[in-house]
This record gives structure tokens, C-alpha cells and sequence, in this order.
């Protein structure tokens, strides 16, 4: 064999079969592995599929935390926001306020991000995300029918 190792590579280099790559473990991020499970399901516009998006939605943000939930349901109370959801008075807001700002805006971003542009913008004239919800429930649940004439009365 000509001085050839019994793997055949002849130079003893370590590239041949059965070899042992080496890996960084140190520097594994555990949360890398559940990166996709932080995006939210994407709506589509299909009203056909509102129903499974909305499933999905429910388990995406309870997973999450539920007070999320809660505020996309009852909204944020007394707090006062402009046409973009920005508070009027941040700065005087008690702890526990600033805490449900906060969560209503972790919330928004959930919707904003699990929807294509163009129902983002039948969206956008809604401060809360509860009436961003509430919004894309009224004009996607229902029948074909009842969802024609929803969608009539919200051009109109």
C-alpha cells in the first residue's frame, strides 16, 4: 500500500471517515432551538383559516403569559393612549399602569407581527391591540355572508 494508513487518507489528518468534528458547546444559546416558537402564527387574510389562526394565536400568547391574553380580551382601562397607542401620560402612571403599557404593548407587537401589511393597514386607525382583535374577529368570523356584509358596512 505505500506507506498508506490503514484509513487510506495517508497524510493521518483526520478527514476520513469516522472522524470527530469538534463543537463549541460553550457557546450554545438554549433558547436557539425555540427561536421559531417566539414568532407568532401568520394570518394570511384567508377568512377561511381565521378560525385555526385564532386557535393558534390563543395557544402562542397563553404560552407566553396569559395577562397578555387578558388584555387582548378586556383591553387596558383607564389608560389614555393616542390614535398609535402611545400613552397621553406616560410619565404619570403608577407602577402596576406602567406594567400593563408595557404588556399591551409586548401584545400589539404580537399582532402587528403576525400580520401581513395589508391587514396590518385595516388595522392601523386602532390604538389597542383589543380593538385591533376585536376588529379582526368582526370582519373574519361568521359565514361567507355574514363576512360580505361586515365587510360592506366597514368600507362604507
Amino acid at each position: 500500500m505505500s506507506g498508506e494508513d490503514a484509513s487510506g487518507s495517508g497524510s493521518g489528518s483526520g478527514s476520513g471517515p469516522g472522524v470527530a468534528i469538534p463543537y463549541d458547546y460553550s457557546n450554545n444559546n438554549k433558547n436557539e432551538r425555540y427561536a421559531n416558537h417566539n414568532k407568532p402564527p401568520m394570518f394570511n387574510g384567508d377568512p377561511e383559516m381565521f378560525s385555526w389562526w385564532k386557535t393558534k394565536m390563543y395557544s402562542h400568547i397563553m404560552g407566553m403569559d396569559d395577562e397578555l391574553w387578558d388584555i387582548l380580551e378586556e383591553g387596558v382601562g383607564d389608560l389614555k393612549m393616542d390614535e398609535e397607542g402611545v400613552a397621553l401620560d406616560r410619565k404619570a402612571h403608577t407602577a402596576e399602569q406602567k406594567k400593563l403599557y408595557k404588556k399591551h404593548h409586548t401584545i400589539r407587537d404580537i399582532l402587528v407581527a403576525a400580520l401581513p401589511h395589508k391587514e396590518h393597514l385595516k388595522m392601523s386607525d386602532k390604538s389597542t391591540s383589543k380593538a385591533m382583535f376585536t376588529s379582526l374577529c368582526s370582519l373574519y368570523e361568521g359565514n361567507k355572508k355574514v363576512r360580505e356584509a361586515k365587510a360592506t358596512m366597514l368600507v362604507h
